[in-house]
């Protein structure tokens, strides 16, 4: 009797389920209206962008995405082998600075780097002012595809580089140490054990990075690349014409949907397991002097070029601009930034708890798919899942025309469509999976004995959740808020495609004044959202070391 009656809860529908369900059905709307645009007739424009654009549109979103995700990869794969397998000086150091440059959106560091570099720049102007340098212009023009990439490359390397060093942290210990007790040289070990050892680890965080790629707007605007998501919001906003912006965001999420095909299959060709039930930690081996100095300095280049000389940067023009900026209007900027996060962030919190909950407690097909579905919006790139989010809004308003009428707000209004419901409720799409992965991680930390227990005793669902499993996994939960947190404060295409009229947040401030060569001015908006990611990366830090996270 005691092993049958979880099985009996477990197979009974419930609210929990329910509302689950409910969620991933509505967060499959917006790319269901999107997939389906593609049936429809094309128009005049639509030809002429077929013909002759759209092949550029995918080799450039293709090469930009291939050449970061190459890029990023050896970055974050040795970086993440020398912090966890080796010890030189500075290393706890940049352990945590190789974190940091996830505070920064990689757009803002795009028009700190273009600017800095430029003819009338910080560096160009100190080498011919106070050194007397004459320098070539093409070593220092990173406004093409070749500078794009190395702009991505060095803000989004942290995602490969902190999948891979948990992984070897945590999962290869017994591996590695049998390769150094066989005699095996520390290179050869890397390439014969450690590469294949963190496959699935690293195509993780590689998809991570093409996904961010695909999704960006702003790199790729100031860089003038023409990607998908740039020519969507051109002819969205040059074109006025939807229907074309909805195909090419269906051909962009047919892309995704491959990307997303090819990493789960990448993933799973390969699986090891340990020969034990406790993995022990890696010893890390001293590095001799002269190869331990060669670290640090390589470590410390890339931590300064990711994140302290732009940083360093932005505080002196904020320090320029500091009076014309700094005004009421840009407190309730800073006010609107942080209202719409904390109320999406709340949301979707309470919705991946419950989604994850439903899961675990009533294990079935139906609850596996709703659970893949509600963490697809994080694929799904924010100009793409934006147009879909506006055609179901429109819909909703349509249908609701007559009791906008009856409530004397006019004929043909548009209600839902013109507000922050909108905006929020695409929050919680794109970034679902972020609150998602990060609860279901803390309920298989924390296994089922003690939910079963508290059922066994008569306690439901709800009240289990409540009274035992909720502060089992508030860590979880807590590290789940600030990444979704961090996530949207720096999320750029999605705010300003659906947005509110005059509603401006810190990131399109920024994207604002760099769009009107007011470069100067975005220091201060970006130093703020790279403020409040610096915050929550350090907190998602201190909770992964206390074993909260």
């Amino acid at each position: 009797m005691k092993f049958l009656v979880p099985g009996k809860i477990r197979h009974k529908l419930n609210g929990w389920v329910i509302i689950s369900g409910i969620g991933a059905l509505t967060a499959l709307l917006p790319s269901l209206y999107i997939l389906t645009g593609l049936l429809g007739k094309p128009n005049e424009n639509w030809a002429h962008i077929r013909e002759y654009m759209l092949l550029d549109y995918a080799v450039e979103s293709l090469l930009l995405a291939g050449g970061t995700v190459a890029v990023t990869v050896i970055v974050g794969v040795v970086l993440a082998w020398l912090t966890t397998a080796y010890d030189f000086p500075l290393r706890r150091f940049l352990s945590f600075a190789f974190v940091l440059p996830l505070a920064i959106p990689p757009y803002i560091a795009a028009y700190t780097y273009g600017s800095m570099l430029s003819y009338t720049g910080s560096v160009q102007a100190f080498m011919r002012n106070t050194l007397g340098w004459t320098v070539d212009q093409r070593y220092f023009n990173i406004m093409s595809m070749k500078g794009a990439i190395v702009i991505f490359s060095l803000f989004l390397f942290p995602y490969v580089y902190l999948i891979t060093r948990t992984f070897l942290e945590k999962h290869s210990a017994s591996f590695i140490e049998n390769a150094r007790l066989l005699g095996g040289h520390p290179v050869s070990n890397f390439f014969r054990v450690v590469l294949p050892l963190s496959q699935g680890a690293i195509v993780g965080g590689a998809s991570l990075v093409a996904f961010e790629v695909l999704n960006d707007y702003g790199v790729s605007k100031h860089f003038g690349i023409s990607t998908f998501t740039t020519a969507i919001f051109k002819t969205w906003f040059g074109m006025y014409d939807v229907d074309s912006a909805i195909r090419l965001s269906g051909l962009l999420m047919s892309l995704i949907i491959g990307l997303f095909i090819a990493e789960r299959w990448l993933r799973r060709r390969r699986r090891y397991h340990l020969p034990v039930n406790r993995s022990t930690p890696l010893r890390r081996m001293r590095l001799g002097r002269v190869p331990g100095v060669i670290a640090a300095t390589c470590g410390m280049v890339i931590a300064m070029l990711s994140f302290f000389i732009p940083v360093a940067q932005l505080a002196v023009w904020a320090v320029w601009t500091y009076e014309d900026v700094w005004n009421d209007r840009f407190f309730r900027m800073i006010g609107n930034t942080l209202f719409v996060s904390a109320v999406a962030v709340a949301l979707l919190m309470v919705v991946a708890v419950i989604a994850a909950n439903a899961g675990r407690t009533w294990r079935s097909t139906f609850t596996l798919v709703s659970s893949k579905l509600l963490s697809m919006g994080y694929s799904i790139p924010g100009a793409v899942l934006s147009i879909g989010v506006l055609a179901v809004f429109l819909s909703i308003d349509k249908r609701l025309a007559g009791l906008y009428e009856a409530m004397g707000l006019g004929t043909n209004k548009l209600v839902l469509s013109m507000s922050l419901i909108m905006l929020v409720f695409a929050y919680i799409i794109r970034f679902l999976a972020v609150g998602f992965n990060a609860v279901d991680a803390g309920y298989d930390r924390i296994g089922d004995r003690y939910s079963e227990a508290s059922r066994m005793l008569g306690y439901g669902m709800t009240a289990t959740f409540f009274k035992v499993e909720l502060p089992l996994i508030r860590g979880a939960v807590l590290t789940g808020a600030i990444l979704a947190f961090l996530e949207i404060v720096k999320e750029l295409p999605l705010t300003l495609l659906l947005r509110p009229f005059n509603f401006d947040t810190l990131a399109t401030k920024a994207y604002q004044y760099a769009s009107d060569e007011q470069i100067h001015q975005a220091a201060i908006p970006s130093l703020i959202i790279i403020s409040l990611g610096f915050v929550s990366v350090c907190l998602y830090q201190w909770m992964g070391r206390r074993g909260k996270g």
